[in-house]
């Protein structure tokens, strides 16, 4: 007769098929996410962008309008703005370059010489990284410095930021050109 099967030897057989089918079960897990991944990744991709597209080639009263539903509103303060006190010939600017291409700061001050101003100076500014071109002006001469942004086509106005008064060399207004 035989022997007698211990638990243990009864145990042993079903223990391991367990493992070897939850690993199995582990690998198909990852692979049919793997494959849910490649198969829809493209189509949201794609509906992701003609989204974008759609909204973007939208009329402006259309993105304004859905804008208007998600954004708080935004109250507009329009300050008055006084006449220059000088004319362009006594409005001196200091001219920094913002930008990094050499020679951009004299370009630049070629350009403000042919609207008739007065150039206080040509320099690199400390960075060279402004994406776009800044027009600052000196306490007071608010009215000069629009009219410089004016000339120039600059949307960018402001009170000098980073300059002390004595970087302008005695000018009024500095501008740093950007990219």
């Amino acid at each position: 007769m035989d022997a007698p099967i211990t638990p243990q030897e009864l145990i042993r057989p079903w223990r391991t098929a367990t493992l070897v089918a939850g690993t199995v079960a582990a690998i198909e897990l990852v692979l049919l996410i793997g494959a849910a991944t490649f198969l829809l990744a493209k189509p949201i991709s794609r509906a992701l962008h003609d989204r974008a597209a759609t909204t973007a080639s939208a009329p402006a009263k259309q993105r304004k309008s859905a804008a208007a539903k998600t954004a708080t509103p935004v109250k507009h303060v329009v300050v008055p703005v006084a006449k220059p006190k000088l004319t362009r010939a006594e409005t001196r600017v200091i001219v920094l370059n913002g930008n990094g291409r050499q020679g951009a700061a004299a370009q630049g001050a070629a350009r403000l010489r042919s609207f008739g101003y007065a150039i206080a100076g040509t320099e690199n500014a400390r960075r060279q990284d402004y994406a776009a071109t800044v027009v600052m002006y000196r306490a007071g001469f608010r009215a000069e410095g629009l009219r410089l942004a004016k000339d120039l086509k600059v949307k960018v106005v402001g009170p000098l930021d980073g300059l002390a008064p004595s970087a302008l060399r005695g000018g009024q207004l500095a501008i740093v050109i950007g990219a």
